[in-house]
């Protein structure tokens, strides 16, 4: 019975959308989290009666034919990428990104990773690194007799020393935009790196056009709405208890066909 093995995709095809719910959950005070959504496609469908094949001599047209579907499967999980809320922190080197753009990291291997999550800290030279130690681009230095570190909208990072009037500019952040960031591959820690399907990066400096504006002080938070995901929650679930049913179903119908005698 084909109901069997339908039934059966849309079960594992509701197991993978409650663990992307979950993940979501799980990460709703991870900073910077884009929450993620299945999408789903039908399988092919097997023909016992064609559509628009003849049906007589004359050349009469059936009009809809018999197409019989063989289930579901997933066809991506793919990442929102909309703006999630900032919260004030007062840290000097928290900064969150208003608009479009990722920050730029250097991994270990040299690579460059991007990043929405803006918990920088300082390392023991001075640099201005992630939580993990990696170098925030294009490496900024904080000279150790700073007294208050400013980074305005544009990105520009503002030193003022003891005895001095006029702060220094020590640099300025650069964010790179991307024309599908849905397209960036996670690698975990707030990290993404670039793909073909995300296309190249284009840098560019904070609060011109196209490019969104740093704010220091503030961290974005995750974008997964609690009450949305539970809701999702419980559509998938009670998915998941239907197709089960629908195997319940066709298990009694072959015990029906097995004791005819």
């Amino acid at each position: 019975m084909r109901s069997l093995n339908i039934a059966a995709t849309g079960m594992l095809a509701q197991q993978l959308n409650v663990e992307v719910i979950s993940n979501n959950i799980a990460n709703m005070n991870t900073t910077a989290f884009k929450r993620q959504r299945a999408e789903f496609q039908d399988l092919l469908y097997q023909d016992q009666r064609r559509v628009g094949s003849t049906s007589s001599d004359t050349g009469t047209i059936v009009p809809a034919g018999v197409q019989i579907g063989v289930g579901v499967k997933t066809a991506a999980v793919y990442r929102i990428t909309e703006q999630g809320n900032l919260v004030s922190t007062n840290n000097t080197y928290d900064v969150a990104i208003q608009g479009k753009g990722f920050f730029k990291v250097t991994l270990p291997s040299g690579d460059t990773a991007y990043a929405r999550a803006g918990s920088f800290q300082l390392s023991p030279t001075g640099v201005i690194v992630t939580t993990d130690g990696y170098t925030v681009q294009p490496g900024l230095t904080i000279p150790s007799d700073a007294v208050s570190v400013t980074i305005n909208a544009n990105g520009e990072v503002l030193v003022k020393q003891q005895s001095q009037i006029t702060p220094t500019n020590v640099g300025q952040f650069t964010l790179a935009t991307f024309a599908n960031e849905a397209g960036l591959e996670p690698i975990g820690d707030n990290l993404f790196l670039e793909t073909p399907a995300s296309g190249t990066a284009t840098d560019g400096t904070p609060g011109k056009t196209g490019v969104g504006t740093i704010l220091q002080g503030f961290l974005e938070t995750a974008n997964v709405n609690v009450v949305q995901e539970i809701t999702n929650l419980i559509t998938a679930q009670r998915a998941y208890e239907m197709n089960s049913k629908v195997i319940e179903t066709s298990d009694e119908m072959m015990r029906s066909l097995t004791q005819m005698r």
